[in-house]
């Protein structure tokens, strides 16, 4: 069941996270991946600066802010770069 919360997270935070970063949304896969990737960079952050946000909420805005640096660091190495 917990793999089911994952991915519920997943979406949205990554849906939000585009939303923010880029206006549009990823797709379904990518903001999967990039909510995934969101939560682990988002509470790395969370606890280095000791914030603590609990429930389902605190898990979609961690992982949320999370996408969105991952986003800004893969635009700023220059993947993103558009020609």
């Amino acid at each position: 069941m917990d793999w089911i919360y994952f991915l519920i997270v997943g979406a949205l935070a990554g849906w939000i996270g585009s939303l923010l970063f880029k206006g549009s949304g990823s797709g379904l896969f990518m903001n999967i991946v990039l909510g995934i990737l969101g939560a682990i960079v988002g509470g790395w952050i969370f606890d280095k600066l000791d914030i603590q946000i609990g429930g389902f909420s605190g898990s979609v805005i961690t992982a949320a802010i999370g996408a969105f640096v991952v986003l800004w660091i893969y635009r700023f190495i220059g993947g993103g770069r558009r020609r």
